[in-house]
């Protein structure tokens, strides 16, 4: 009997094993949390190749043991196992997975994981934007992505910087990247963009990344995304900071004592007195004194009548007192003491700014919302940008088949900046930063009484000092400035507007998203930017070269336009193993502006700053200008078992900047990606090694930013007496064509340790071909040069970015970030007839076949001679170099040399820390350059030695200066009408190595216990400081500036900013 019911027993099982070992179809649904079906969810069999994506209705059909077991995963939830026990309908709801959604790579026309990515990518994300205080999105790529270079060339608020990816492209075309927000390139101003809506932004760097936006991702690409709606329900913030704007810019070592400036010019005219004129110590030092005076022109001192103002031991006179009583002539006294124009010029200034944003998802919608204000005022009177910006981002899944939705955005903004040099060698006396920088410390910038009285002008303004010798000019009667002379610019700025901006800015797109026929999505988008500004400048009617046409008034009002459509088809297929991923599109983009402006003089007032407001027409005109582009694009995307991936990507390009006959270019790339940990001989490794991945990637991409026209003769229409007459303005060459960029990068990808090491290193070499070049001609043939493609030029080098986990405990967490950029950067064709002796000379560089753009091209200091002389090479024989070198005092004899120095840096990147202690928090990052040169500017105009026309800021360094009785100083004599002390030469470049303390973040996050009683989700107090401070190899000198190595110290300083605030979530 037990035998018979062991037998049924065991017979009863192997039904059982055979029927559950039987497959069976296994049908249900893939919803997230909110209910929503997820389109394109993997639902494979564990340990087949069997298995699908969900269809539009996020539903799945598979055939499945009854004993077996399901995985459920998607790009951005957590990967799901089901056991399927014998069922037969199996509904699966996946939550969003915060890691994976970091895994998430925002590419051309759609997403990817960074494992499937066979390019060069790097991402700065909104916990990082949030901790920076800018008015400019762009300053965010500071330091935080290696393979970027930022250049400030202006510090003044809103203002863009340079941003390089991967070095220069281009010698003529732009270099600048191509913005792209939320799929639509953008070409707006980049500071009505609001940081606080940013979720992310990622930089496209390598062919594959960008050779689908064709004929504008030659530079790289930088893809915005703006926040949405998480799962849940909704959430309110609002952030709220208030701070202090100050100048981060170093000032040189001027010598800033007037007594001090006093004793050096004397010293050097007292030096050019023995040693030149060959006179006695006695008559040296009185003819110092009188003719120190009389260069200077300004006595501020108060000397007692018979004694001279310096004495023999070249020191100032005891008795000499400041603040001097001047008599015009005619009779009117004036009292002489110098000002700090520095502190006129500048001033601290307060920041503010305010975000509010709401966002929700639910089962069909998802929702953000979000105002912002900002006022950031400038450190110099009258340069501020004010902000009101709005957003409203919202999809909703109308049908299961279909989803539409619309991003908008508008900016009302008003600007106002001021006069900024054009080049560190530019002494415009209209540049507040300039006079500053150039003034010495012996001049009154206003003009008192006797009694010491600051005066108002017959204006009732106050009375500025504009040393022009004329009373009626502004100046005092008799007293000439020899320093831009009559001209003040600090008083200018105060009656002048420079420039005022204000405007209103749109940007809208919207999408219609239709699944079909199981795997296939057609994908609707539009967009449009709408940009209407008006500018006002006024030149004031009392003062300047411009008093005697009582005020002049311009106006001009800008519009921009610009409209984007794309049609994109994709298949998405995954088969066992295999996932195929086919996309196919087409795009649309136009771009419209238009410029009108007119000027009138002779004023009512200076506060009505309307045309309306002067009588006397002056200069008016409009124009127009338009650019369009279209282009038909495809990608293939290839993966096997999650371990191999293959891409390739083609665009075919027209663009309304070349001829007809030559619009058309094609665009390509392809890549792979082997994800070598997930080889079976790399199984032993999984205690250290989490992902090793090999890529590669090749591709051209184009560059159409040459400028309008350049296929076709220009002309400027004249008037010949009232009758129309044309004058040829430009040749054109219609067989000009895109500047072709070909792109390699070699890269790992790498985890270790559970995620404490993650990182990447890449090689990339970035060749521009067909380069567009001025080519010289015949001036016989009416004109002197014509655009052609005749260049070659190339960026190779490596890029390193590691990110660490130093501490990953539940109340302490510890992380690192370092990334580093090496490349060099050479010129591999140029065109035959523009090069003498293997080159030409561009301005301060020398063009030559296999050296760097920017190779300093310049005079080159030899030292000094025996008596203390400045001296610098030059040729023997200018026809016949094999003569070799000498060396001359003469600054005109000087011969340029290649100096063997560039401007491009051996090492860049950023480095940074955060610590999260119980509820504390801290953020410091640090940018770097190291190597390269730079010219300084700053330096080379204040160690000149002085002439009749002196009066300007002296550096402390040419106290060091050569002497008789010490010749061993590095710097030559300084001596009175010594010409070329300070030539300009390579004596002035620098070492542009650099270390820039960006930012600090230190913040507190309440506890959830404490918050909930306020009936708040988060709260956290923070400061923060923007721009901390930074070293170089001097003082004041700043090689952050340009990316041409040109460092002036007559450009707006960044600004230090010092905030505190509150972020509250309800």
């Amino acid at each position: 009997m037990v035998r018979k019911i062991v037998l049924s027993f065991v017979a009863v099982l192997g039904v059982v094993a055979a029927a559950m070992s039987q497959n069976r179809q296994v049908s249900g649904s893939v919803t997230g949390v909110d209910g929503q079906p997820i389109v394109g969810a993997t639902v494979l069999v564990d340990g087949t190749s069997t298995g699908m994506t969900t269809t539009a209705e996020g539903t799945f059909s598979v055939a499945a043991p009854a004993n077996g077991t399901l995985t459920v995963s998607f790009v951005g939830y957590k990967t799901v196992q089901v056991a399927v026990n014998g069922r037969t309908r199996i509904d699966v709801v996946l939550e969003e997975d915060s890691q994976a959604i970091d895994n998430v790579v925002v590419i051309a026309f759609g997403k990817t994981t960074k494992e499937a990515f066979t390019g060069s990518v790097a991402v700065v994300k909104a916990d990082d934007i949030a901790k920076t205080q800018t008015s400019n999105v762009a300053q965010a790529l500071a330091g935080a992505a290696p393979g970027v270079q930022i250049a400030n060339t202006s510090g003044q608020p809103g203002s863009a910087p340079q941003v390089l990816v991967r070095g220069i492209g281009s010698i003529s075309s732009s270099v600048s990247p191509l913005w792209v927000v939320d799929g639509i390139p953008y070409d707006g101003d980049l500071a009505l963009l609001n940081p606080s809506d940013i979720e992310s932004m990622t930089v496209l760097k390598d062919a594959s990344s960008t050779a689908l936006y064709g004929s504008r991702g030659a530079n790289g690409v930088i893809m915005v995304t703006t926040k949405k709606g998480r799962i849940g329900k909704a959430i309110i913030t609002v952030d709220a900071k208030v701070g202090v704007n100050t100048r981060a810019m170093q000032d040189y070592e001027y010598i800033d004592d007037p007594a001090m400036y006093y004793e050096t010019i004397y010293g050097a005219i007292y030096n050019y007195g023995m040693g030149t004129l060959n006179y006695d110590p006695a008559r040296a030092h009185q003819y110092a004194n009188n003719q120190l005076i009389s260069d200077l022109k300004y006595q501020v001192y108060n000397v007692p009548d018979g004694e001279f103002f310096i004495g023999t031991n070249g020191k100032i006179n005891p008795n000499a007192k400041l603040g001097n009583i001047y008599t015009a002539p005619d009779g009117q006294q004036y009292y002489l003491t110098p000002d700090d124009w520095k502190d006129a010029a500048y001033s601290s200034s307060v920041r503010q700014e305010y975000n509010v944003n709401v966002s929700a998802a639910n089962e069909r919608t998802n929702f953000f919302a979000s105002f912002g204000y900002l006022k950031d005022n400038g450190i110099i009177d009258k340069s501020e940008m004010q902000r009101y910006s709005a957003r409203l981002k919202a999809d909703y899944q109308a049908k299961k088949w279909l989803k539409v939705g619309a991003n908008a955005s508008f900016t009302n903004y008003q600007n106002e900046s001021i006069y900024e040099e054009a080049s560190g060698s530019s002494t415009s006396v209209a540049s507040v930063i300039g006079v500053v920088t150039q003034v010495a410390p012996i001049y009154p910038l206003y003009v008192r009484d006797a009694q010491g009285n600051i005066l108002k002008d017959r204006y009732g303004n106050t009375r500025y000092d504009w040393g022009s010798g004329n009373g009626a000019d502004g100046g005092i009667d008799g007293l000439t400035r020899p320093i831009m002379t009559g001209s003040n610019a600090i008083a200018q700025n105060q009656l002048d507007v420079n420039q005022s901006a204000e405007g209103n800015s749109f940007t809208g797109n919207a999408f219609a998203e239709v699944s079909f026929l199981k795997d296939f999505t057609f994908t609707f988008n539009a967009g449009v930017t709408v940009d209407e500004t008006r500018f006002t400048s006024l030149t004031n009617p009392y003062y300047g070269g411009y008093a005697d046409q009582n005020g002049i008034i311009n106006k001009e009002h800008d519009r921009f336009f610009a409209f984007n459509m794309q049609q994109i088809l994709s298949y998405n297929k995954q088969a066992g193993l295999h996932s195929i991923d086919v996309m196919l599109g087409h795009e649309n983009y136009k771009r419209n502006s238009a410029v009108l402006y007119a000027s009138r003089s002779n004023m009512f007032s200076p506060d009505l700053l309307e045309l309306a407001g002067a009588i006397v027409n002056g200069a008016a005109n409009s124009y127009k200008n338009g650019y369009n582009t279209e282009g038909y694009f495809g990608r293939v995307q290839y993966n096997y078992d999650n371990k191999y991936f293959v891409n390739g990507s083609y665009r075919r390009d027209a663009s309304s900047r070349f001829h007809p006959d030559n619009r058309w270019g094609n665009f390509w790339s392809v890549g792979a990606a082997w994800m070598i940990s997930r080889e079976e001989f790399m199984a032993g490794t999984g205690d250290w090694l989490d992902m090793l991945k090999l890529k590669v990637s090749y591709g051209s991409q184009g560059n159409d930013g040459i400028g309008n026209f350049r296929y076709v003769d220009t002309y400027t229409l004249k008037s010949a007496g009232g009758a129309l007459a044309t004058v040829f303005s430009s040749k054109g060459n219609k067989n000009i064509t895109w500047e072709t960029n070909s792109n390699i990068n070699v890269g790992f990808d790498f985890g270790l340790w559970r995620g404490r090491l993650t990182g990447s290193v890449d090689y990339f070499y970035r060749k521009t071909t067909d380069m567009l070049f001025s080519r010289p001609v015949a001036p016989s043939l009416g004109y002197t040069s014509y655009y052609d493609n005749i260049g070659d030029m190339h960026n190779s080098g490596f890029e390193l970015d590691l990110n660490g986990q130093l501490i990953s405990t539940r109340n302490v967490n510890w992380s690192v970030r370092l990334n580093m950029t090496h490349y060099k950067n050479k010129i591999d064709r140029l065109p035959p007839e523009k090069m003498i002796d293997g080159g030409y000379v561009s301005g301060d560089y020398w063009m030559t076949e296999g050296k760097s753009l920017y190779s300093w091209y310049l005079r080159s200091y030899a030292g000094t001679n025996e008596q203390g002389e400045a001296t610098y090479w030059m040729w023997n024989d200018d026809n016949d170099h094999s003569q070799g070198l000498t060396t001359t005092t003469d600054l005109t004899k000087a011969s340029k040399l290649e100096t063997g120095k560039s401007s491009i840096p051996d090492l860049f990147g950023g480095f940074g820390t955060t610590l999260n202690v119980h509820g504390f928090d801290l953020a410091v990052n640090f940018t770097y350059g190291i190597g390269g040169y730079a010219f300084d500017y700053g330096y080379y105009r204040t160690m000149s030695s002085p002439s009749t026309g002196g009066g300007g800021n002296i550096h402390r360094d040419v106290l060091k200066s050569w002497t008789p009785d010490n010749q061993t100083q590095a710097y030559p004599r300084y001596y009175y009408k010594d010409l070329y002390t300070a030539g300009y030469s390579d004596r002035f470049l620098t070492k542009a190595s650099f270390l820039n303390l960006q930012n600090i973040n230190l913040g507190y996050t309440f506890s959830q216990n404490w918050v909930k009683k306020l009936s708040l989700e988060s709260l956290r107090i923070y400061v923060s400081c923007e721009n901390v401070y930074y070293w170089s190899k001097r003082k004041g000198f700043d090689p952050r500036q340009a990316f041409s190595g040109s460092i002036s110290d007559t450009l707006y300083s960044p600004l230090r900013v010092i905030s505190g605030g509150i972020t509250l979530r309800f």
